[in-house]
């Protein structure tokens, strides 16, 4: 294989392929349009080596499937391992990388040049068949002889996830054992070339499959069909999953975080949803938008409320800026109307990568109970929300955007148009 255009791509494409250009709604004056997946997964490993020797750990074991797919570019079952701890990879400081993998799968990612070596995994199932005082002793004794045998005395090592019995058992081989997820997703906020390549395709898949849902969008249709036609559209654009169900309609729209039903949509409704697709390679694409459902035009209070989420979404963009603290923003950040204060949005921005990932900047008056401070830097991808609604009022307004922090402000990653005759721009 030479070069692919527009390849429904996977990281478990065997074949050598050099570079991937990216989608044609992706390209934009800051933004790569092509990767080469090899330099990819190169990168990440190196961010992440560099993490860990700045942290003294000797090696990471890594359970969460997230944090193998950045460290390798391997996946294998991902929803059954998010609840399973049964795969693991082991990533040294120094020597040969080993994924621990499920039985009779090894051929899913031994190509990977990633990955030196495979073995079947000591824990299978452990938990389910009561075998976690059995699967323990071996799992932690074989860690710890390939820690002796390349940790150069170093005995430090971090679990990302893991079942507390996995633990105990390295501690009990004399090992000093962390939980590094922190560490992994503070490696992992700021994105390489070729991760941010990965967004803006997974974006344009994602973009697509919202105009078919726009399309589609009548009086009789239910919001289970609507979401399964944006479902479809991601697996045909050649994405993975989505990770949420949020698309609802009507008095469903307010408050949020209602998911998808078999309630029929009416006329002069809104239609709210939230993408929180996984598409290319696994990186996430996140926006929101909401619509109105035709025939007629919306209410004055449906564009009161689409105008003050547009503003909130665009005043926060406006502000945001390298350098800048977290604190900052929420101090700076769209003032909601106090109406709107208890059913804002948790966060004024979240980061963006493999799913929801760091920062998560509160709002001014949440901000030191779920934010700590920290500062934005070129290569971070966030999302910036908004939802507007009110305690006992008939409808709610979701709107989101994606950007690239740069060295000058940002760069968009979304580029889904709003709706105007919501904003009131009708021609």
């Amino acid at each position: 294989m030479s070069i692919v255009e527009s390849e429904k791509l996977t990281d478990s494409e065997p074949d050598q392929i050099p570079v991937v250009p990216s989608a044609p709604m992706a390209n934009g004056d800051s933004i790569p349009t092509a990767f080469d997946p090899v330099q990819l997964r190169a990168g990440r490993l190196e961010r992440l080596r560099a993490m860990m020797a700045e942290q003294g750990y000797a090696a990471l074991v890594l359970f969460d499937p997230n944090n193998q797919r950045y460290a390798t570019g391997s996946r294998n079952m991902f929803g059954y391992f998010l609840r399973n701890s049964t795969r693991y990879v082991y990533v040294p400081l120094e020597g040969p990388i080993i994924l621990f993998e499920y039985p009779g799968s090894a051929h899913i990612s031994t190509w990977l040049e990633t990955i030196d070596e495979s073995r079947t995994s000591k824990v299978v199932w452990s938990a389910v068949n009561q075998r976690d005082n059995l699967s323990s002793d071996p799992f932690g004794v074989e860690i710890a002889e390939l820690v002796q045998e390349h940790g150069h005395g170093n005995k430090k090592v971090g679990l990302d996830r893991c079942a507390l019995n996995l633990a105990r058992s390295l501690e009990a081989q004399g090992l000093d054992v962390y939980d590094c997820m922190q560490d992994t997703l503070h490696c992992r906020r700021i994105k390489t070339p070729e991760e941010i390549a990965c967004l803006a395709q997974s974006m344009a898949a994602s973009e697509a499959s919202v105009a078919e849902v726009e399309a589609a969008i009548k009086p009789g249709v239910t919001e289970n069909e609507l979401f399964a036609i944006m479902y479809g559209e991601v697996i045909r654009g050649g994405g993975e999953f989505i990770e949420t169900r949020l698309l609802n309609s009507g008095p469903r729209t307010n408050p949020w975080f209602h998911e998808a039903s078999d309630r029929k949509i009416r006329p002069g409704e809104l239609v709210a949803l939230d993408t929180d697709t996984i598409g290319c390679h696994g990186y996430y694409s996140d926006f929101s938008r909401t619509f109105h459902v035709g025939p007629g035009r919306p209410s004055a209070y449906q564009r009161e409320l689409y105008r003050m989420a547009h503003d909130q979404v665009h005043h926060n963009m406006g502000i945001l800026k390298p350098g800048m603290t977290y604190r900052e923003i929420a101090e700076q950040a769209w003032k909601i109307p106090e109406r709107f204060l208890d059913r804002r949005y948790p966060s004024i921005i979240h980061g963006v990568g493999m799913h929801g990932e760091t920062p998560l900047v509160a709002h001014h008056m949440d901000f030191d109970r779920f934010s700590s401070d920290g500062v934005l830097e070129p290569g971070m991808v966030v999302s910036v929300e908004s939802y507007i609604g009110e305690v006992g009022g008939a409808d709610g307004v979701k709107l989101e955007e994606e950007v690239l922090i740069t060295d000058t402000g940002i760069a968009k990653l979304s580029r889904y148009p709003f709706n105007d005759t919501l904003l009131g721009r009708e021609f």
